[in-house]
């Protein structure tokens, strides 16, 4: 199948009770598949996955996998323990999605041996093809091309979600990893930049609100359609500022409410968006242009 375009990193609505509204999360599934995107992420961060208890990101992930239709479905299974991350991914691979995307592990700090020694594990323990996901401004450990490249010979595990916001990083790990190692943008805001250098794609969270502009981005790209890229690179570069002005979810599932999109309830530890930065949100949408759905 191969990971390219743009896939979403799904929010994972909650009802009012703070359970989860799984007609809601089809519904926004659906929005996504009529909007032509090529991949789903289930239990991402924007998916507010520590969050959830082992059985909801079982189920979050069973009922994705049952409504991808053509798209391909990641699970986020990642962890800071490398014995739990197994399970998860091997959960994942019994459910049928497509790709596992694993975390650098957090709070524990690993080196860069530490961290080789943890995703290859991870990956010998499955036939699941297997993402790295590299955020250094969550986690504190940053992935380097070094070991990314090593990583690469491994045969299963096939890409990395580079979200160190650092061209030169994502530059390097595409002239040091294993030819055909995909490279997706972790961040919306630098989806376009990412793409010019050898990217094929994003793993984003604007595209919750906006995903037929993420993925005709993605097309005009390859198409050559350089000024129609450029421009719609600049059209959606407000919101894709914006919508991380709070820690991501908080101002997408915003976002969506206000445009009758609706993304359900936070969980704490996260509170909502506050006054100020909803005002900013509204003023941004409403300069873009974007509508509200009619509901």
């Amino acid at each position: 199948m191969g990971i390219k375009g743009c896939c979403t990193a799904l929010v994972t609505p909650f009802k009012k009770d703070k359970s989860i509204d799984f007609e809601l999360f089809k519904k926004q599934i659906k929005r996504q598949l009529d909007n032509r995107v090529s991949g789903l992420l289930a239990c991402g961060t924007t998916g507010e996955s520590p969050a959830l208890s082992d059985y909801e990101w079982e189920k979050v992930v069973r009922v994705a996998n049952s409504y991808k239709k053509s798209a391909y479905l990641i699970a986020g299974t990642g962890t800071n323990n490398t014995e739990k991350t197994i399970e998860k991914t091997k959960i994942a691979e019994s459910i049928g999605a497509d790709y596992a995307l694993v975390i650098t592990p957090y709070y524990n700090k690993p080196n860069q041996q530490g961290l080789f020694e943890h995703f290859k594990k991870v990956a010998k323990s499955t036939k699941l093809e297997i993402i790295i996901y590299n955020v250094p401004s969550r986690t504190g450990v940053n992935i380097l091309p070094e070991t990314v490249a090593h990583l690469s010979e491994i045969k299963n595990i096939v890409g990395i979600k580079e979200a160190s916001g650092n061209i030169n990083q994502t530059t390097e790990i595409l002239l040091k990893a294993k030819k055909g190692f995909s490279v997706m943008s972790g961040e919306d805001s630098i989806f376009l930049p990412i793409l010019s250098v050898g990217g094929v794609g994003v793993i984003s969270t604007i595209s919750n609100v906006v995903p037929q502009y993420m993925q005709s981005l993605f097309e005009l790209f390859f198409a050559k359609e350089m000024d129609e890229c450029r421009k719609l690179h600049q059209f959606l570069y407000p919101l894709s500022k914006v919508l991380f002005v709070e820690t991501n979810p908080v101002p997408v599932k915003y976002c969506m409410k206000h445009l009758n999109l609706d993304s359900g309830e936070l969980r704490l530890p996260l509170a909502p968006l506050s006054e100020k930065n909803k005002k900013l949100v509204e003023e941004t949408v409403k300069n873009m242009g974007l509508k509200k759905e009619i509901v």
